[in-house]
């Protein structure tokens, strides 16, 4: 249980034995009634008014504490303790903030996650796009140039053969004609 949940918890056992307290006394004939009617326990959220419902313990229409002794004193702790539940849930309510807050966070940077994600698939199927026409160009590159070389090899050596072929003739005419 967390530090605020076992003061909360803590504040509603002190709040059951007030109220029994207060049951008490009212059987021994005090006048003893909070000052604002509804406040319970059962809804440890709820915020509840600057002024505690079972802060101020009534015996007479002067507001002063009953004539019996024993009924002023737990008045004091409640109100000390009705100021620790105010501040508790104070810090429920930032913390619940904070929570809100961040799942909106949460959610924000998730949709900016998918987004980026499909800009990267997007980016990397063009990326591969581009790599295989790189290597489909290179390949049609290099047997263009192994084409070219053959030819000029082709070229050279049949020229090469035109050449002796010619001096071949001309020498055999040549003779002829002188």
């Amino acid at each position: 249980m967390t530090q605020q949940g076992a003061a909360l918890q803590n504040y509603n056992n002190e709040l059951v034995k007030c109220e029994q307290w207060a049951r008490e006394a009212k059987g021994r004939g005090a006048r003893v009634r909070p000052t604002h009617p509804g406040g319970r326990a059962d809804r440890p959220h709820e915020p509840r008014s600057a002024a505690c419902p079972v802060s101020r313990w009534s015996g007479s229409e002067a507001h002063e504490p009953p004539a019996h002794s024993s009924v002023f004193p737990p008045a004091l702790g409640i109100e000390e303790l009705c100021q620790k539940r105010e501040e508790l849930c104070r810090q429920i309510q930032q913390e619940e903030d904070e929570k809100q807050r961040l799942q909106n966070e949460v959610r924000q940077l998730t949709e900016k996650l998918a987004r980026v994600n499909e800009n990267l698939a997007r980016k990397i199927a063009s990326r591969n796009e581009f790599d295989r026409t790189i290597a489909e160009t290179e390949a049609a590159y290099l047997k263009i140039l192994e084409s070219s070389q053959t030819l000029l090899s082709v070229l050279k050596r049949e020229a090469g053969n035109l050449s002796k072929a010619t001096a071949s003739d001309q020498k055999s005419s040549g003779g002829k004609d002188s």
